[in-house]
């Protein structure tokens, strides 16, 4: 789902993340996508705040800087060198949702003002004035049309085109970051897990045979004390009832913004200690990582009657990490592996300084 008109076909044949954590670009010479050129650069912690609203970037020579050193990185030289590339933006920034329709018009000039329509209550921003983009997953005649919608403020869409734009390179087309990693999966009949999980957010969706079933992300960044940290005194998220396949995807479909402005408000004693804090944000991120696969493991049994064998690690967190976690948090009987693998990269490819995990939305936005 891209908010920029290209097809798949002429996407870009670079790509570049914009994550809380650093910047990450790889570029792919066809639409196998094995990559042939990866890079990332840092960023400082605060640099980049994602959200719904303006300010995002919140450093924007910082990002700006980390953005152009990336692309520099994988662009090539000479005439060869390549400008457009496919943005890759957090989920933090975007909405995901599920909607069912009775009918809707074919043409998607004629559909899309119908979806917008049906966003209005759903989102927490203007839908009119949001950048829109769907996918129908199921459009069998006589039956509930079923598509995922995605939404974007358009302010804060402006925010990142900007920085690559500053950077020296323009957008071709823009992708929240699972659904980037998802695209670069196989359409099997077998349903994959995956978890795209940093230290401030974690999402975790279901796909079967290219149909999304499952996307739930969840911010746990929350100011205390002057720091950006887990809200770590949050109630864990309560296991919601399944009804049915239709009802509950729904419902799972939201996303939920865990801090100061969410239902989980509470009042923090004042947080002097550095090293307390980042102690409090390591615990309170592997407790709700660790609520975010077990719930979406009950819904993943749940819906197709048979529990997951596997996660496949998308974020930055990295499988062993995520997969310590859930060791430790009672989710020992799932395997966690890279959501990447080796043969998905050329001969010498990644480094140490570009490890695996943080390559499935780039490789996936590479991929055709």
């Amino acid at each position: 789902m891209e908010f920029l008109p290209t097809t798949l076909g002429t996407r870009p044949r670079l790509a570049v993340e914009v994550r809380a954590e650093g910047v990450v670009a790889a570029r792919a010479e066809d639409a196998a996508a094995a990559l042939t050129a990866v890079a990332r650069a840092s960023l400082v912690e605060g640099a980049l705040a994602p959200g719904l609203k303006v300010g995002n970037i919140v450093d924007k020579a910082a990002v700006v800087a980390a953005v152009r050193k990336a692309l520099d990185g994988v662009a090539g030289t000479g005439r060869e060198r390549s400008r457009d590339v496919t943005l890759v933006v957090p989920d933090s920034a975007v909405r995901v949702l599920f909607l069912d329709f009775d009918q809707l018009p074919s043409k998607a000039a004629e559909a899309l003002p119908v979806v917008r329509f049906r966003l209005k209550k759903l989102l927490p921003f203007d839908a009119d004035e949001a950048m829109v983009s769907y996918q129908v997953m199921s459009n069998v005649k006589g039956s509930t049309i079923k598509m995922v919608a995605v939404a974007m403020p358009k302010e804060v869409l402006d925010e990142y085109e900007k920085v690559v734009i500053a950077a020296g390179y323009l957008p071709g087309a823009v992708l929240p970051s699972t659904l980037a990693a998802l695209a670069g999966l196989e359409e099997t009949e077998a349903a994959d897990l995956v978890v795209n999980a940093g230290p401030g957010a974690v999402t975790t969706a279901i796909v079967q045979a290219g149909v999304l079933m499952l996307h739930r992300s969840v911010d746990m960044r929350s100011d205390v004390g002057g720091e950006t940290v887990a809200n770590v005194d949050a109630p864990a998220v309560p296991a919601m009832s399944l009804v049915d396949r239709e009802s509950s995807a729904q419902e799972w479909a939201q996303q939920e913004a865990l801090g100061a402005a969410g239902w989980d408000r509470f009042d923090a004693a004042p947080v002097v200690d550095v090293a307390e804090i980042r102690e409090r944000t390591a615990v309170a991120t592997a407790r709700e990582v660790t609520q975010a696969v077990s719930v979406a493991a009950a819904y993943f049994e749940d819906t197709l009657q048979v529990p997951p064998e596997t996660v496949l690690s998308a974020g930055t967190l990295g499988a062993e990490t995520l997969a310590t976690m859930m060791d430790e948090g009672g989710l020992a009987g799932l395997r966690v592996r890279e959501m990447v693998d080796s043969g998905m990269l050329q001969s010498g490819a990644v480094t140490a300084t570009v490890p695996r995990c943080w390559l499935a939305g780039v490789r996936g936005a590479l991929r055709n």
